[in-house]
């Protein structure tokens, strides 16, 4: 699986040890930045990783801040993007399963590395189960497809 992987500096050392994770699992990554922990701006990440995923490009996208909540707020402006800002392994899950999420963000001042961890793992190990859930989802490309007019 082809997985982007963005950060800004507040993220960038828990897109590090994501990025070791995940390659150490097998996983193809492109590291889409940042790649120092000099400051640099989340919108530009996030819609960089977005517009990648949302290309089809890459299966699904991973992005890291401070708190997770600018990125994700950034990626999910992009249209096709379902960006889910999770902090717990349920959270995680739901949003795979429910919501079809295809970027997964995290906050590096909020969780630690090993709950970082887990949630990912998580997140690409769950399915959208589609269903019920499916209706939902057409409904929420239907609200993107009103306003991207």
């Amino acid at each position: 699986m082809k997985i982007a992987l963005g950060s800004d500096h507040g993220g960038y050392l828990l897109k590090t040890e994501i990025k070791a994770h995940l390659e150490s699992k097998g996983y193809e990554i492109e590291d889409f930045g940042c790649c120092t922990p000099e400051a640099v701006d989340y919108p530009d990440i996030g819609q960089a990783v977005g517009e990648a995923v949302a290309a089809g490009k890459f299966e699904k996208g991973i992005l890291c801040c401070g708190t997770g909540i600018g990125i994700s707020i950034s990626a999910n402006k992009v249209p096709g993007v379902r960006a889910a800002l999770c902090g717990d392994c349920f959270s995680a899950k739901a949003s795979r399963e429910h919501n079809d999420a295809n970027i997964l963000a995290l906050g590096e001042r909020v969780i630690g590395v090993g709950l970082a961890k887990m949630i990912v793992d998580i997140w690409l190990e769950n399915e959208f189960l589609g269903g019920r859930h499916g209706c939902r989802v057409d409904k929420i490309k239907a609200i993107e497809d009103k306003f991207s007019k």
